[in-house]
């Protein structure tokens, strides 16, 4: 009998900093917290974006998208550990407004990668 392989996952993080934040979050992201984030098993991926168009009221300016072996990844060891946020992270995040949501993946056929 064959195991069953839990569902890929995703994490889509939305932020919008308050003004004069913007560079900093952008430096925070590229430098700790996306590196942190990547060596942490079970994450596959990660993409950020920035809205094309000026940020109307109430849209978030940055998208970040991370594709996760499963959501059991949130849960885990490896993940929990990185959970006491680091200095630049307590300074930072206070004034960025995140939101942030988790998918699992509901394809019924294999992707062309050979995921689930």
């Amino acid at each position: 009998m064959a195991l069953a392989h839990p569902k890929r996952a995703l994490l889509l993080v939305m932020m919008e900093p308050e003004e004069g934040y913007a560079d900093e979050l952008n430096a925070w992201y590229d430098e700790e917290h996306l590196p942190e984030r990547l060596s942490c098993p079970g994450f596959i991926a990660a993409r950020r974006f920035e809205l094309l168009e000026s940020s109307p009221v109430g849209q978030p300016r940055y998208l970040a998208l991370y594709d996760l072996e499963s959501s059991e990844v949130l849960s885990s060891e490896a993940y929990l550990a990185m959970v006491p946020p680091s200095a630049w992270s307590k300074r930072l995040l206070p004034h960025v407004k995140v939101t942030r949501n988790v998918y699992t993946e509901i394809t019924k056929q294999p992707s062309r990668d050979g995921g689930n």
